[in-house]
């Protein structure tokens, strides 16, 4: 992934609560870029594979869905780690093409991290 810098902004508007809340219900979330600017992203789902969670993002008026390792921390936050090893992107990419395989999702594509 280009200049994507993988730290969590903030929600989305009217959140107003910092992390404090279960990321299922959030529908919109904000990533921060190396440029300093800002990605809104809509939340399409966390899941689990190989005892490991993910989260599927997809950017506002784009088709192509971001993968990131979604790692919980202390006091109820959250990081998002890029997915590097390319087999595990793979694994990781078609298990939400299994899971979200509705005709929303078919003609999405995948942006793999190459840092």
């Amino acid at each position: 992934m280009d200049d994507k810098n993988k730290d969590l902004n903030e929600h989305g508007e009217d959140c107003g609560c910092g992390h404090d809340h279960d990321l299922d219900d959030m529908e919109v979330m904000y990533l921060t870029l190396d440029d300093d600017t800002e990605l809104e992203c809509e939340v399409l789902g966390i899941f689990e594979v190989e005892d490991k969670e993910y989260i599927a993002l997809l950017p506002l008026e784009e088709e192509e869905v971001l993968l990131y390792e979604y790692v919980e921390l202390e006091d109820e936050d959250f990081d998002l780690l890029p997915i590097e090893d390319e087999k595990e992107f793979e694994l990781i990419s078609e298990a939400f093409t299994a899971l979200y395989s509705d005709d929303e999702f078919e003609e999405l594509d995948f942006e793999e991290d190459e840092e």
